[in-house]
């Protein structure tokens, strides 16, 4: 069966996420998917595999060992052809944290002090708080400061802080609170021009469509597998020039291999070879919405183009009934287009009881700080109150939003 690709099959997707057929799980609608989205049936399937027929040390001359190595190759070949890299510009680490982590102590000696490093206080803390303790190292840090009352991040503001001196600019695809995507491309360009490299966290877009990175141009672009419907595992993509100019953070006779450069222990073999399972589902949906052939970058184009039309339809209808509710702030943009279907809301109490409260309507949120707690206390919300977050992704169904509508209204 073939789609016209203007609508996502809902049920077939279903089909593909075994957390629909757990018994565990029936009547409970999934609305904390920013905090790590259910994993597709091919990463399951992969991870499971692994575990029982190839659970050794990969890359050895015997069968088991060849085919381990071969499936975690599989995973950094396909994922880097749809996001637009080079294979070896894509590497695996334990989380986007650590990651980002090791990559701040490689600029913590490639940069000089009187350098200056741009962060966000948009972000949440896995692409801040790490760039911010390059101060310590005498690099100067600058803030590029968002909106107090929308949590937008303003192009004027990040021109008014680059200068030569700039070196780096660190800002997130979108907020994991404040929900808009911002435009990377833009901003990206804006940063080559004035001659600093970027780092995007993507944690909180990719889930939503795989970006095309090589087109972005970003110069380092963070997500997490687990967020993505996979495995625990963060990807980084670092571009060839700036990966081989930052001095090497593995293990010294590692450094002319790219990939392994940045990630100074040992990968967790099974999970990256499971999120070869993220490529299969990617090429699944294709498969199922299209008929004509494309190549892998292509296909993870139009399958994210299906997922955002999706999340849009859904996403506007719970907007606007947020929007008309007194008793809260919605925080971020009120037109879906503009953002992700990851919503945050200040109540008068705190986040964590309304997220309780809807525990027992069926309903899977979250209330807290997430871990965004620059950006809340930027937009005047009390970190310690923290919001209600309220995120879904493609796989969500029209009557799961009509249910968690249904049940804030009860309970606001």
């Amino acid at each position: 069966m073939s789609h016209d690709g203007k609508s996502l099959d809902i049920d077939f997707v279903r089909a593909r996420f075994p957390a629909f057929s757990e018994p565990s799980l029936r009547g409970q609608a999934f609305f904390e998917n920013a905090g790590g989205s259910y994993p597709c049936a091919p990463v399951v399937e992969r991870l499971a595999r692994f575990y029982r027929e190839r659970k050794v040390q990969p890359y050895g001359p015997y069968a088991a060992s060849r085919v381990a190595g071969e499936e975690m190759d599989e995973a950094r070949l396909r994922l880097s052809a749809m996001l637009g890299v080079e294979p070896d510009e894509l590497s695996f680490g334990p989380s986007t944290s650590q990651n980002a982590y090791v990559l701040a102590q490689a600029f913590r000696e490639h940069l000089s002090p009187g350098d200056a490093v741009i962060v966000t206080d948009q972000d949440h803390e896995a692409n801040s708080g790490p760039w911010r303790r390059l101060a310590d190292a005498g690099i100067e840090l600058r803030e590029w400061r968002i909106d107090r009352e929308s949590g937008h991040l303003p192009l004027s503001g990040l021109e008014a802080l680059l200068d030569e001196r700039v070196r780096l600019v660190a800002f997130p695809h979108c907020s994991n609170v404040v929900g808009e995507i911002n435009d990377v491309a833009a901003i990206t360009a804006m940063a080559h021009a004035a001659g600093a490299a970027v780092c995007v966290d993507g944690v909180s877009y990719a889930p939503h469509g795989l970006p095309d990175v090589g087109a972005l141009g970003a110069d380092i672009y963070l997500f997490s597998a687990y967020k993505t419907y996979g495995p625990h595992q963060g990807l980084m993509v670092i571009r060839r020039e700036l990966g081989e100019a930052l001095p090497n953070q593995g293990h010294f006779f590692n450094a002319d291999t790219l990939y392994k450069r940045f990630t100074p222990a040992g990968p967790d073999h099974a999970q990256v070879a499971a999120c070869a399972g993220i490529a299969d589902y990617i090429d699944e949906l294709y498969a199922r919405h299209h008929d004509k052939l494309a190549e892998p970058r292509a296909r993870a184009a139009a399958v994210g183009r299906l997922m955002r039309r999706r999340e849009t339809e859904l996403l506007q209808p719970l907007l606007d009934f947020l929007a008309a509710k007194n008793a809260l702030r919605l925080l971020g943009p009120r037109r879906a287009e503009r953002r992700a279907p990851t919503v945050a809301v200040e109540l008068p109490g705190p986040g964590e009881e309304m997220a309780a409260l809807l525990a027992a309507h069926g309903i899977m949120a979250a209330g807290g700080d997430f871990y965004a707690v620059r950006p809340l206390r930027a937009m005047g919300v009390d970190p310690a109150k923290g919001v209600l977050r309220l995120s879904f992704v493609h796989y969500t169904t029209e009557a799961e939003v009509e249910h968690l509508i249904g049940a804030l209204d009860r309970m606001l």
